[in-house]
């Protein structure tokens, strides 16, 4: 079995991009993958333009590992975002041939399902008005859902610290979504990398009372000495990672037991190998993972399969009950959370199959992200009507 084409496909919502690539054979079997890139489509299209060519058509699907190396050393580059997500979208989709080609689920074949459910929790719900009454019945609609977890972003704008009037807003927010959901919901802070360790341990400081399961990102990525300073001065557990893309910058994070929780992001990751690799290192570490997930139907499926098969797994995140919740039509049969959980998956390969008529009527937007912007929460729920 051979390689034969691949094709890129991109879905547009008011907010994101998804970029699906779809990798056909010469046999007929075909494999999906997925990557949300932020402001950086066409650098991942213009990279999979050249790179497909030089390192994927004619190759074995079944040697995912000769063509993630091939794609990741021998252009003598170095694997930032846009490559690391290259990598994902072909390895991504090579396993979901493998698994067609088998008849099994990919996690059966990456060592065996190790849980009966994979718990989520859910993101992309608190785009309302910045109030703690609208924080609350937002909250309470994520309850309504069945969830057991959120994360929020409580913060507006402000880049190593916050004014004293955001900062008290900030705080009342979560104050207020934890006297709606009750002592029983786990409430996950995402910073987003705004802040410096003094400000970060300051607010973290204010929020103990309301018992969060982690803080996320607390500083920027780029300086792991600083998150270091955070998770030694705070009582909660650090979660990090999705601005990190391969193994080899892991290992100072590792070396420095700076977080708790890491959140590599698949697409961005090079792949379920590359990500199964790295859940096992940190394991030797006694850290959790929670993989991020911003993306779509393919994007998740893939998702369910790691987390089914790895040991040290803690939650998963979805965004798509309440953020552009349509997306769901873009394949299929989505795979739904119930009771706070999704089920495993039980097809073979990815578990998903592409409506590419769908996908063609919703075609790409012209998106703006921008977290920093004090009004982003409310212009992405005016665009999202």
């Amino acid at each position: 079995m051979k390689i034969s084409r691949v094709r890129p496909l991109v879905m547009g919502t008011p907010w994101r991009n998804l970029t699906f690539v779809v990798v056909e054979t010469d046999e007929g079997l075909t494999g999906v993958g997925e990557a949300r890139m932020i402001n950086h489509t066409d650098a991942l299209i213009g990279y999979l333009a050249e790179a497909v060519p030089n390192h994927v058509l004619g190759q074995d699907p079944f040697n995912r590992e000769k063509i993630v190396k091939a794609m990741y050393m021998n252009d003598f580059g170095r694997g930032g975002e846009v490559v690391m997500s290259g990598i994902a979208v072909i390895e991504m989709a090579c396993w979901d041939i493998v698994g067609k080609a088998l008849n099994q689920p990919v996690y059966r074949l990456m060592g065996g399902a190790v849980r009966d459910r994979i718990p989520a929790y859910a993101n992309g719900w608190y785009t309302v008005e910045r109030t703690p009454e609208e924080f609350a019945r937002a909250a309470r609609r994520v309850v309504e859902r069945g969830y057991r977890a959120a994360k929020l972003d409580p913060f507006g704008a402000g880049f190593y610290e916050l004014e004293r009037e955001e900062f008290l807003r900030s705080i009342s927010l979560v104050e207020a979504v934890r006297a709606e959901v009750g002592p029983d919901f786990d409430i996950l802070i995402e910073m987003h990398g705004r802040f410096s360790p003094a400000e970060a341990i300051r607010i973290a400081r204010e929020l103990e009372p309301f018992r969060p399961g982690w803080l996320e990102e607390p500083v920027p990525p780029e300086n792991l000495r600083a998150l270091k300073k955070v998770a030694e001065a705070v009582h909660q557990p650090i979660a990090t990672g999705e601005r990190i893309h391969s193994r080899y910058e892991y290992r100072e994070l590792f070396e420095l037991q700076a977080c708790d929780i890491v959140q590599a992001d698949l697409s961005h990751f090079g792949g379920l190998s590359e990500l199964r690799k790295l859940a096992a290192w940190a394991e030797c570490y006694y850290m959790l993972m929670a993989p991020h997930n911003v993306g779509g139907p393919v994007l998740t499926a893939a998702c369910l399969h790691v987390d089914a098969c790895t040991p040290n797994f803690k939650t998963q995140e979805h965004f798509n009950d309440f953020a552009d919740a349509w997306i769901k039509g873009a394949v299929e049969e989505y795979p739904e959370v119930v009771d706070g959980s999704f089920r495993l998956p039980d097809k073979p390969g990815l578990g998903v199959t592409l409506r590419e008529d769908f996908i063609a009527e919703h075609p790409r937007q012209e998106v703006r992200f921008n977290l920093f912007e004090d009004d982003w929460h409310l212009r992405q729920q005016a665009k999202s009507g």
